[in-house]
């Protein structure tokens, strides 16, 4: 029964999500001088025509659009009282998913201020529904969250730092939005197993919402996501996150951290490298995340210059990087039970990402983590390799 609900209420806001952003596509002619990403010669642009950034708009309408069709469509899919939580989060959403549209539209908003915004939605989600984490299964850490501002402050760090993350991974088509399918997907049958409807729809809302996005998104990069669109996702499953762990003590956190593990490791990783090995301010943008070695290194080699289809090489990453994510999750959930295993499969997913990057740098596998060298990223002049 259960199943069967939840399966509705994806369905339900896919459908709408899908609407919404089709209607951004159809009418781009319109708005398009406002929204298009027309910075095609950016550091980390990998996209050769000018679609519509606002992905993210139509995310968020659709998901209110997918809960109205639940309210009045087909009442009692959700529980009144959950949809009273449901649009205080969305309430707290509010900050991060506002500066991230206004950098959409403008590209003024500095990294200080959206990183600020989404720090803002961590306190309003403490505020309005008590999401402030009590454990995090570190020694030394516990003791500090009984202090209830420690504890909020450390929270609202934690939920930043994964919505920034999310937008760090949003780089070539499918990526982000099948990355936010997989983690509350993984997140949902957590909830699921513990009996937590609440949390169940969350997950099933913005899995929702991000594939009626990614039908338009991947193959053919037809609507970015956006800033808007990531920070929102991002926080909102950061936010499902911390509320698994504040209602259910025996849901330990690194069977969380492993299933959100890949964006994380990413944007962890990213700030060591540019701070330590190439001593650049951490928020400088570049073309060195794995996702882009990736696409240069690896799709390159294997995908097939394609001129009729300009965007397939670019839907080629998602193809490499996806199915060891949705691995990587499956395992957190379904052996990451104990502190001890979640810990490991943690430290496994860590190797595995560091090995990785080395692989595609060096033509070699490795895990060592020390120094290791950058690759000098060839232009590429092929009109094939972007969309």
């Amino acid at each position: 029964m259960l199943l069967e609900r939840v399966l509705e209420i994806g369905l339900l806001t896919a459908g709408m999500s899908f609407a919404f952003n089709a209607a951004i596509v159809g009418s781009q002619r319109w708005h398009g001088k406002l929204t298009h990403d027309h910075d095609l010669d950016g550091v980390q642009k990998v996209h050769a025509t000018a679609v519509p950034r606002i992905g993210g708009i139509g995310v968020m309408v659709g998901l209110l659009g997918g809960l109205g069709a639940m309210m009045y469509g087909v009442p009692g899919l959700v529980e009144a009282a959950h949809l009273d939580l449901i649009m205080l989060l969305l309430c707290a959403s509010m900050p991060a998913f506002v500066a991230g549209v206004v950098e959409d539209f403008t590209k003024k908003v500095s990294v200080r201020m959206r990183l600020a915004a989404t720090v803002a939605s961590s306190l309003l989600a403490s505020y309005l529904l008590d999401a402030t984490l009590g454990d995090l299964d570190i020694w030394g850490v516990d003791r500090l969250l009984v202090y209830a501002p420690i504890a909020i402050a450390i929270t609202a760090v934690i939920v930043a730092g994964a919505a920034n993350a999310v937008n760090i991974i949003d780089g070539f088509n499918g990526l982000s939005s099948s990355t936010i399918i997989l983690m509350s997907a993984g997140l949902g049958f957590i909830a699921w197993q513990h009996g937590d409807t609440f949390v169940v729809t969350l997950a099933a809302l913005s899995a929702g919402a991000a594939f009626g996005f990614l039908l338009l998104n991947y193959p053919a990069g037809k609507l970015f996501l956006g800033d808007g669109g990531a920070y929102f996702l991002g926080f909102w499953v950061a936010e499902i996150a911390v509320l698994l762990l504040t209602r259910h003590a025996e849901i330990n956190a690194w069977q969380v951290l492993g299933v959100c593990a890949y964006p994380i490791i990413e944007v962890l990783f990213s700030i060591y490298r540019r701070r330590f090995i190439q001593n650049v301010s951490p928020g400088a943008p570049d073309a060195l995340h794995l996702h882009t070695l990736v696409f240069r290194r690896v799709v390159f080699k294997h995908v097939r210059c394609d001129p009729a289809r300009s965007w397939k090489r670019n839907a080629g990453v998602v193809w490499f990087i996806s199915p060891v994510v949705a691995l990587c999750i499956a395992g957190s959930v379904f052996l990451g039970n104990s502190v001890s295993s979640a810990i490991v499969l943690v430290a496994i997913q860590v190797a595995l990402y560091v090995a990785a990057y080395g692989r595609v740098v060096r033509g070699r596998w490795s895990i060592r983590a020390s120094r290791p060298a950058l690759p000098v990223i060839d232009e590429v002049n092929d009109a094939s390799a972007v969309s």
